[in-house]
């Protein structure tokens, strides 16, 4: 499922990262950013996914492009997960205000008090180019990234 925000400026956002340095998607600006939001860090699908990204230097190799991750997961559970799996981009929390990024980009499940699976290409201007949105248990291939990546003008 594609999200409405294909074409629209990204949502700007300030959260904390598993290092506890305040971040900011505006950071980011003069670059492509491939902003993944996760439901929780230790969740067989989420960490399957993360190793899969961390095993992709590729999809930024040689452009300016920076990805980042969203987990409503608190920073110290995001600091725990990234060491025990040797990730070192940037894991922010949307902890508190619980879930404010995620309900910005339209994937936080109320009910469960997550962030669905939702992927955004948010080009160097800072529109959001692509979008994929999964349910809660069904992963993303992170060959359609490197698809929407080339495709990225």
């Amino acid at each position: 499922m594609t999200s409405p925000l294909v074409g629209t400026e990204a949502p700007d956002f300030t959260l904390t990262d598993q290092h506890g340095r305040r971040v900011s998607l505006s950071d980011h600006r003069g670059n492509a950013v491939l902003l993944v939001f996760v439901p929780f860090a230790f969740s067989d699908v989420c960490t399957n996914e993360l190793v899969d990204l961390r095993d992709a230097p590729d999809l930024a190799e040689g452009r300016d492009l920076e990805v980042v991750v969203v987990s409503c997961d608190s920073i110290y559970t995001l600091k725990a997960w990234a060491d025990a799996h040797h990730y070192t981009p940037p894991l922010l929390s949307d902890f508190w205000p619980h879930g404010e990024a995620s309900r910005a980009y339209g994937v936080f499940n109320d009910t469960k008090g997550l962030a669905t699976r939702g992927t955004f290409l948010i080009d160097a201007s800072g529109t959001v180019a692509w979008s994929v949105v999964n349910s809660t248990g069904e992963a993303r291939d992170v060959d359609d990234y490197r698809v929407a990546i080339a495709d990225l003008k």
